[in-house]
């Protein structure tokens, strides 16, 4: 079996071919540099077919299609939710929605010492950021629920909510990078910043969609866990995923 899966709701566009029979993975990305602006647009489609390439398959070979759902960027999250339901209905292959927190979150379960729980932390901009928290030994499970659930704050409130969730943090992702002076002092751990854990996986994406519900292509849809900048496409609005 094969899951094709992508995430396009931070800057970088990450894609990656899972087969699950081998556990080999295949994995394309690509991440503009400083000041740059996301080429969502004209890089998904090229990374994804050079991912199945590497893989030695082509679109008949995909069983599954995983697709990261937000929260993040509006546009981005608005480009892979539709790419991923067009390729879904084109090729008639079934669909599952990541929630990217959670997928950040399992890319850096490894990482996290004894004790620690995981924080993904995005940039929500306009003066917050987008968390949520697992047990790193829980967090890749279908069934796992979050420590601290999916919620957008201020940085200068985070330390709250992580009191009440009652745990040491491994606090990973751009917005404990662009907030970790906020984000250390709640105690939580922020890696060096060219560590990879702050980067969204594309492995993790096909990794839970495999424990996801996979389904047809209109049964995912974004979220945006707050109110976007502009107003989505009516066939986009709701939320919900893995």
């Amino acid at each position: 079996m094969k899951v094709l899966g992508f995430d396009t709701a931070t800057r970088a566009t990450a894609v990656a071919v899972l087969d699950r029979d081998t556990g080999a993975i295949r994995e394309r990305r690509d991440d503009p540099p400083g000041g740059a602006r996301p080429r969502h647009t004209s890089r998904l489609l090229p990374l994804a077919a050079q991912a199945l390439a590497d893989a030695g398959t082509d679109w008949s070979g995909v069983d599954l299609i995983a697709v990261g759902t937000g929260p993040g960027t509006y546009t981005g999250i608005r480009i892979g939710v539709a790419s991923a339901r067009a390729l879904a209905a084109a090729h008639g292959i079934p669909i599952a929605g990541v929630s990217t927190l959670r997928a950040l979150a399992a890319g850096a379960a490894g990482a996290a010492d004894d004790g620690e729980l995981v924080l993904a932390v995005l940039d929500a901009r306009r003066g917050e950021v987008f968390v949520a928290g697992w047990r790193p030994d829980e967090v890749g499970r279908g069934d796992a629920e979050p420590v601290l659930s999916p919620r957008a704050l201020a940085p200068g409130t985070l330390a709250e909510a992580l009191a009440a969730a009652d745990g040491q943090w491994l606090a990973v992702g751009d917005g404990a990078l662009a907030h970790r002076a906020q984000v250390e002092a709640t105690g939580a751990r922020v890696p060096h910043a060219e560590e990879p854990l702050h980067r969204v996986s594309a492995a993790a994406i096909c990794r839970l969609g495999l424990v996801a519900r996979a389904g047809a292509a209109d049964g995912v849809r974004p979220d945006y866990l707050r109110e976007p900048d502009a107003t989505p496409p009516a066939t986009l609005r709701g939320g919900g995923s893995a």
